[in-house]
């Protein structure tokens, strides 16, 4: 989740190690490894304990945005299945002990990209028939709010963003959706969150999870997916049937409002980086373009620069409904 930086007052290992006692008493511990990948803010380590491996994330200072009920939300998905089992939780420590997944590649998914973009579909349906996550904020609400950051931050120059302002009200204003209708969401299910074991999908990080709009989880993952004819696969195993007019209508609004909301964390990221940039120069790169920079090492995964580009790209793809680059590019 983004927002403004906040310095970091603990240290990690402290409350890893206090989580670690209270889940296992005096058993010996192993090896303890940082496990690097994510961009959530959190520290995560794996640790080896009677040889079996367990994932302990200790979250990091608290984003104004991150919301509240981020481990019942944890404690559903993994009842049914869904996220790794869990072996601690301290609330008030913000720490969590689960199962380690030993991660293969998603391009090794038995099948083929039509067959992960099934499976895709497959769990986001199973976690959207679980017992409500609880309520945090309506959707357009929460982008609304890290869009209102970035417009504070001074990256960009004065005016240059009233276009994309004037947009998400209008948007605002014609989505319709009935918040009593929300259903347990991940609401951030991009690759880094999707882990393949060699038999199954898990999804982890639940900072973001709350009941939502189902149509966000699916327009996400959407914008992940390497082509059209996979997004049919992955809609129609979601929904169980083909889409109708007003659900394609909605779908474009709920892509619009996704697309602004991770502008809003490559952008906060980029100015947490750099500072108050008044960059005057909204003007994107396509998709091939980026891909090339990105081959020819004049783009780096993951920096501040990079972010700021993506930042860019999806602000263009929210105004103009373009493809996006794909958010694996953030990593």
């Amino acid at each position: 989740m983004a927002g403004p930086p906040i310095k970091l007052s603990f240290d990690p290992r402290e409350k890893m190690q206090s989580a670690l006692n209270s889940a296992f008493g005096r058993a010996k511990v192993g090896a303890i490894v940082p496990v690097e990948g994510g961009a959530s803010g959190a520290f995560p380590f794996r640790v080896d304990i009677g040889g079996r491996h367990y994932l302990v994330r200790v979250e990091g200072a608290a984003s104004p945005l991150r919301n509240p009920y981020q481990y019942e939300s944890m404690r559903i998905a993994a009842d049914a299945g869904i996220a790794p089992k869990i072996h601690h939780i301290d609330e008030a420590a913000s720490v969590a002990i689960m199962d380690f997944i030993e991660e293969q590649p998603l391009s090794a998914f038995p099948g083929g990209s039509g067959a992960l973009a099934h499976a895709i579909g497959e769990i986001l349906s199973r976690m959207q028939e679980t017992p409500p996550f609880p309520r945090f904020v309506d959707y357009p609400d929460m982008v609304g709010r890290l869009w209102a950051w970035v417009c504070q931050t001074g990256l960009f120059a004065s005016g240059a963003l009233e276009p994309y302002t004037e947009h998400l009200e209008r948007i605002r204003e014609t989505y319709v959706w009935d918040p009593v209708d929300s259903v347990s969401s991940h609401n951030d299910p991009v690759p880094r969150n999707i882990l393949f074991d060699g038999k199954r999908l898990w999804l982890i990080d639940w900072e973001s999870a709350y009941r939502n709009d189902p149509l966000v989880d699916v327009a996400i993952t959407l914008d992940s997916l390497a082509s059209p004819e996979l997004g049919q696969i992955l809609l129609r195993t979601w929904l169980g049937r083909e889409f109708d007019t007003s659900l394609c209508v909605r779908l474009g609004q709920v892509r619009a409002l996704t697309r602004l909301y991770y502008a809003g964390v490559f952008l906060s990221a980029s100015a947490a980086a750099s500072g108050p940039l008044a960059d005057p120069n909204l003007s994107a790169p396509t998709v091939p373009e980026f891909q090339r920079a990105f081959r020819d090492g004049q783009i780096k995964p993951g920096s501040p620069e990079t972010k700021h580009v993506l930042g860019k790209m999806y602000l263009a793809s929210f105004l103009t409904g373009e493809v996006p680059p794909g958010l694996a590019a953030a990593v």
